[in-house]
């Protein structure tokens, strides 16, 4: 492979005219393709195979029309200090309110809360729901302006006015500031790295190339293949992450490789010999841990996965192509400031940071190891403690109208009032469908922690019954999921005694199913993910014991920066130095996506520190040594990897929804526990500990693997007559830096 790629390299230089005029070509037709596409639209939630989705695609067969997904709002009213809604003054008011929410065109319907009893049974807060003809995202911003301004009408009243509900909703997530804040802050790492604004710009430029035909791609085949618009946002997250990190190997690599000597052409084709090399297998490990999110079996999440790994495979291509392409039209401007003045390229000293750090750590293995696992081990406790669910209004900041208006409806209906249990009675074939629809009901409405049973809703068939439960207890609350299971639980024996089949459902049942199918498909996934990439890493590396240990740490670094997630989100320790305002469950999804993402950049810096050690070993170094050469090479840059992508994670902890700070906080800590912790600590201190056993691969294991050559070997004894042209035009590498400085 380093051979294919080395010549890959230097074609790339040679012809970086047609290299940057195809890639040109390619982002131009799918961009174009991207802007004649149908606009991609806004993917239902569906998880397949559990009880709440099927009850949901019941009620949508036997109920036709009733349960499309019309944006709502519900709109709070409560009387001021001391007096009634039902006043007089106070429910002319709310009915005047109720009239203006209805004149929207968008409008459906609007329930007026004198009339369905919408009332608190002390009087002073009632509610109207408001039901739009269109989905959230399709409101048109004259509804959204009518809705805020009948609210501010009820409000001049004295009344005080909250809303929450689908239709408050303007689009979540972080409208790209968070990227644009990230991509700054990578530049400045980038620029302290390599000394060089050149050599600082184009990873990023790269990136940013790789990231639009990423895009572009998704976006004109959004329609075709049922993408949705929030598919493409762990592409972008991604792209530009590992666009980044791969591009900064490579020049870096060449800059290394121009310091021995070597000529521009001959730099470039040797640092895609190697550097890519490591690359494509970063790459592979990321495609896989992204590929395998295909596991949990949520449609969405395997298409945001599949799609994210397309855009990992387009910055390796971009890595192995374009980088050295560009390198080709700026050979020199990407070198170090003192080498661009003086004219003279000198390779580094022996000694640098990371040298030092490796001798230290191989000073004193076992501390730093017994340290950092102790350390991480204490972090990670919290986490047997994690409950999963889907925050609400309920964890949004009290300055919300949404947060404010969830707040209201359960201090005068109860915590529970919040979120419903929606029952679905199957009668069809009963005898007395009525009366088997009532008992399902009562039974229902007897169990302990049940507050209130709405009458039951037949279809026009008459075969199927809708009605609403009521909790004591809130939506995230552990008392209503064992509530949930109770429910289910009895089932048996009502269903054997009334004939009718039921099932739970409704938003609040959903997040409870959702929870437990991911936490039951984690182990899973880890086991999946985990293992195709030792398999892989055992192909890179020739050796057992380096992708076990790899695997290991990986997993101390994802459960101790989950246990810190607990510890802030669920448990609240330090949560208002984050700006969070009301904790809860750990959202159903986060393990995954942290599993995931952190997954496939911890192997990223696995990769590059550890082939450089191999590198180092196959040429003839020690064990020892061979590690502080990776070093010497390789910390500086996985350093900068690794705060670029902590800057670009942290990002999102500005944000005020609670669960982009929660993405944010979560993947921030976990990078930097994996970079700093244990590929920077335990993983030197590990091969210290292991010395030539750490290379050890049985005798059998070692002729059925493929040989890739990942440390370049091949490289030396490539044929002398494939270089000597070059050699001869400028044997030292280094005329056209001297002519350029003369």
């Amino acid at each position: 492979m380093a051979t294919f790629l080395y010549r890959v390299g230097r074609l790339a230089f040679r012809r970086r005219w047609y290299v940057a005029l195809v890639w040109a070509a390619v982002l131009a037709a799918v961009g174009l393709g991207a802007l004649k596409a149908p606009g991609a639209s806004e993917e239902e939630f569906s998880m397949p195979g559990i009880e709440s989705q099927k009850a949901f695609d019941l009620m949508e067969e036997r109920f036709p029309g009733a349960t499309a997904d019309g944006a709502t709002a519900r709109v709070v009213f409560v009387a001021p200090g001391g007096e009634k809604v039902t006043a007089a003054e106070n429910k002319k008011a709310v009915e005047e309110a109720v009239a203006e929410l209805g004149d929207g065109s968008q409008v459906g319907s609007v329930v007026d809360p004198f009339q369905a009893k919408a009332v608190s049974k002390d009087g002073t807060t009632a509610y109207a729901t408001v039901t739009y003809k269109v989905k959230a995202n399709d409101l048109t911003d004259a509804s959204r302006t009518h809705l805020e301004k009948a609210i501010d009408d009820a409000r001049d009243t004295g009344l005080t006015v909250e809303a929450g509900g689908t239709a408050m909703d303007e689009g979540g997530g972080p409208g790209g500031a968070a990227e644009v804040i990230g991509v700054a802050i990578a530049a400045v790492v980038l620029l302290i790295t390599f000394g060089s604004l050149a050599a600082a710009g184009l990873p990023l430029l790269t990136a940013i190339v790789g990231v639009g035909v990423s895009m572009a791609t998704i976006l004109a085949l959004a329609d075709a293949l049922g993408l949705s618009t929030t598919t493409g946002t762990l592409a972008m997250m991604l792209g530009l992450a590992v666009g980044i990190d791969y591009a900064l190997f490579v020049v870096s690599r060449y800059r290394e490789e121009r310091a021995k000597g070597r000529t521009p052409q001959e730099a470039a084709g040797t640092a895609v010999g190697t550097a890519g090399s490591a690359v494509v297998f970063a790459g592979l490990t990321v495609v896989i841990a992204l590929a395998g999110l295909s596991v949990v079996g949520i449609p969405m999440l395997t298409k945001m996965g599949l799609a994210a790994a397309g855009a990992v495979v387009v910055a390796v291509f971009i890595a192995l192509t374009l980088v050295p392409a560009f390198l080709g039209f700026w050979p020199n401007a990407v070198l170090s400031r003192k080498a661009r003045k003086s004219g003279r390229i000198e390779e580094g000293g022996d000694t640098n940071g990371g040298t030092r750090w490796a001798r230290f750590v191989l000073r004193r293995p076992l501390p730093v190891l017994l340290l950092g696992v102790v350390g991480l081990g204490a972090l990670a406790v919290p986490m047997t403690q994690l409950q999963l669910g889907m925050p609400g209004d309920e964890a949004k900041s009290t300055s919300t109208t949404e947060r404010r208006a969830y707040d209201a409806l359960a201090d005068a209906f109860g915590p529970g009032f919040n979120g419903p249990l929606t029952v679905v009675v199957d009668v069809k074939g009963d005898a007395d469908p009525k009366g088997a629809v009532a008992t399902v009901s009562e039974e229902i409405g007897g169990t302990k922690g049940i507050v209130s049973v709405s009458p039951a809703r037949f279809n026009d068939a008459g075969d199927t019954a809708v009605f609403s439960v009521v909790p004591s207890t809130a939506p995230t609350d552990e008392k209503t999921k064992e509530l949930v299971t109770t429910i289910r639980g009895e089932r048996p024996g009502v269903e054997a005694e009334t004939g009718a089949t039921f099932e739970v459902t409704g938003t609040t049942a959903m997040n409870i199913d959702i929870a437990d199918k991911v936490q039951s498909a984690l182990v899973p996934y880890l086991i999946v993910v985990v293992g195709l990439a030792i398999v892989l890493l055992l192909v890179v590396f020739r050796s057992l014991l380096v992708p076990l240990k790899a695997a290991l740490g990986f997993l101390l670094s994802v459960l101790a920066s989950l246990g810190a997630v607990v510890v802030v989100f669920q448990q609240g320790h330090g949560a208002e130095l984050l700006g969070v305002e009301q904790t809860g469950p750990i959202m159903s999804l986060m393990p995954i996506f942290l599993v995931g993402i952190v997954f496939g950049l911890a192997m990223d810096y696995e990769v590059f520190l550890v082939s450089r050690m191999r590198e180092s070993y196959v040429h003839g170094e020690s064990a020892g040594q061979a590690v502080t050469s990776g070093f010497r090479h390789s910390a500086r840059v996985v350093v900068a990897a690794a705060l670029i992508m902590i800057a670009v994670f942290a990002g999102f902890i500005g944000e005020s929804d609670s669960m982009i700070k929660m993405i944010g906080f979560g993947l921030a800590t976990a990078v930097l526990l994996d970079a700093f912790v244990v590929r920077m600590a335990i993983v030197p201190a590990v091969l210290a500990l292991l010395g030539d056993k750490a290379w050890w691969l049985p005798k059998w294991l070692d002729r059925i693997l493929p040989r890739v050559d990942v440390e370049g070997e091949a490289l030396g004894r490539r044929p002398q007559a494939e270089t000597e042209t070059e050699t001869e035009r400028d044997p030292a590498g280094t005329a056209d830096l001297e002519a350029a400085h003369t």
